[in-house]
């Protein structure tokens, strides 16, 4: 069984996480069907937009740490394997550098690595009862797949260290007013797709311009975000005239 399943039509992605019988959580087989996903996704050229969420009844678990344990696979995990990240991080970092925009349709439990994964879309649509939590510090570990460079963007510093540190539980309607959650849906899936084709409508240059540029702006000063917009915007104005700008 394919851990990872992809559906495109009309240059939309409907991606989703396929372990449901164990709450599609995270085993050396799940970690590599993820990162071969992306890599799958990266070399689309006509890709405009991805929907990522879990099948089943909830959109990730975390890691799976029965199958994880002796002989499961751990050090394949934290080796460098992508570039600055290793196997587990890529599984949620991954997304991050797709370049169209990826939206996550979150339900049912996303718990630790799953939060990760889902914090690493562009955007999150979540079930109000949805369950949440940076699971981690319960099993005497750390986030560890990308989730603290991911969450700098979207979540106080006290309120992460906080979670961090309890390990409690929270649902979709107060993940929205922390910052992990765009906004709330009864059908986050239905809702995903339906901006997604959205986003699919836009000009595609336009839309990759924008999503390196919002990336790029928390690491850069104010000087450097100028100028990366001044080449972003010069690019597209160079691809109208040439009347390629693809519309």
């Amino acid at each position: 069984m394919d851990h990872v399943t992809i559906a495109v039509e009309a240059g939309v992605a409907d991606v989703r996480l396929n372990r449901p019988d164990k709450l599609n959580a995270l085993d050396l087989s799940m970690f590599e069907g993820i990162a071969a996903a992306i890599a799958r996704l990266s070399d689309m050229p006509d890709l405009r937009a991805v929907v990522l969420s879990g099948e089943g009844r909830g959109f990730c678990a975390g890691l799976d740490l029965a199958a994880m344990g002796p002989g499961g696979g751990l050090p394949d995990l934290l080796a460098r394997s992508h570039g600055e990240a290793n196997l587990s991080q890529q599984a949620a970092w991954g997304w991050r550098t797709l370049a169209v925009p990826v939206i996550a349709a979150v339900t049912g439990v996303v718990f630790g690595g799953g939060l990760q994964i889902a914090s690493s879309a562009d955007i999150r649509i979540a079930r109000p009862d949805a369950r949440l939590s940076v699971r981690e510090m319960r099993w005497g570990l750390i986030p560890d797949m990308a989730g603290i460079a991911l969450w700098r963007t979207l979540v106080r510093d006290d309120v992460l260290r906080e979670l961090i540190y309890t390990a409690r539980e929270f649902d979709g309607s107060e993940a929205q007013r922390l910052g992990f959650v765009t906004r709330l849906a009864e059908d986050p899936w239905s809702e995903a797709m339906a901006l997604a084709r959205t986003i699919a409508a836009a000009p595609p240059d336009a839309i990759r311009a924008a999503k390196r540029l919002v990336g790029l702006s928390p690491d850069l000063a104010a000087a450097d975000v100028l100028a990366v917009e001044s080449a972003e915007q010069a690019a597209l104005l160079r691809a109208m005239g040439n009347g390629s700008g693809g519309g």
